[in-house]
């Protein structure tokens, strides 16, 4: 079974990241055949600084390597370095409707926050099908808020795969229903565009002060609180397993709990959780050069996949003659 998913480098890698993909990203290398790649195509929707999103790919790159992820395990690029994703995006476009970009969430979503519309930004899901289907994944592991996105690619393939027959496989999305979306340090969904997030390599005292200013309610030491709407447990329960779960939440449900005790107790405890990964990341960001030869095997493995989708699509679409 193939599967395959991207995070985009637009800025450096958090917790959220982690949890919400990247760890389980990881752990699919041992049991399937594993496509995991940095989407900087993707970012050029919301980033207009070059020498900044090549350094944020870079440091993606090594995130991914430092935490576990192996190429030699997994196909692992860069989604620029494989100039079929631009192809084939070009050809699906011809198989896109309109009304079908129209009623993207994300895109509603986006132009309520008050990003600049443009088309880049309007057209990303069909760059998206091309990311898939260009490597015929059978399962994308997605978050809820991207499920959409993956259902337009089934529509987009099916529609090519009407016109030109059977080509690209339809993917599943793999949605893990217990993973609830990751809080930030103010309550919304923990993401770097809302200056909310705590990033995985921190030094400790950027740490502390992050996890030190995480949104708490005005409930004094004396009141019960609830574990479920509080941000720090939100958080807290990502690193521990169900008893020490459950041993904190019933801490909460009784006097005498307070929150700044919590926080310093997390900030030890994400400090710890990481610290094996601290030093292979150390090393990979002295030595720039390996990570970018690394990611170069990556990009020509994962196209050789990628040409024999694309000579089949070129031939059946008429750019073979």
């Amino acid at each position: 079974m193939r599967v395959l998913s991207g995070i985009q480098p637009s800025g450096s890698l958090h917790i959220g990241n982690f949890f919400g993909m990247m760890k389980s990203m990881i752990g699919w290398q041992e049991k399937s055949e594993l496509f995991c790649f940095i989407v900087n195509l993707h970012a050029l929707t919301t980033v207009s600084d070059g020498p900044l999103l090549a350094a944020n790919t870079l440091e993606a790159a090594m995130d991914f390597l430092a935490l576990g992820l192996d190429p030699e395990k997994s196909y692992f690029w860069v989604q620029g370095d494989v100039p079929e994703h631009a192809e084939l995006t070009w050809i699906l476009h011809n198989h896109t409707s309109m009304g079908l970009l129209e009623r993207s969430h994300s895109y509603k979503d986006k132009i309520a926050k008050n990003l600049t519309p443009n088309h880049g930004l309007f057209a990303y899901p069909v760059l998206m099908a091309a990311d898939i289907l260009l490597y015929q994944a059978n399962l994308v592991p997605v978050g809820r808020d991207q499920k959409q996105h993956l259902e337009i690619a089934r529509d987009i393939a099916g529609s090519f795969n009407h016109v030109y027959g059977e080509t690209f496989v339809l993917p599943e999305a793999g949605i893990d229903e217990e993973l609830a979306t990751i809080p930030g340090l103010d309550g919304q969904k923990m993401s770097k565009s809302y200056g909310n997030a705590i990033d995985i390599f921190l030094e400790k005292d950027e740490l502390k002060r992050r996890v030190m200013a995480i949104v708490t309610d005005a409930k004094a030491v004396s009141d019960v609180k609830d574990p479920e709407t509080c941000n720090i447990f939100g958080i807290y329960k990502l690193f521990v397993d169900d008893q020490a779960q459950s041993e904190l939440r019933e801490r909460y449900l009784k006097p005498g709990l307070k929150y700044s005790e919590v926080k310093k107790e997390l900030v030890e405890i994400i400090w710890d959780y990481f610290a094996p990964y601290r030093d292979k990341r150390r090393y990979l960001a002295k030595n720039p050069d390996q990570v970018r030869q690394i990611m170069a095997a990556g990009a020509h493995k994962a196209r050789a996949v990628a040409i024999v989708t694309m000579d089949a699509v070129r031939e059946k679409v008429g750019l073979i003659y």
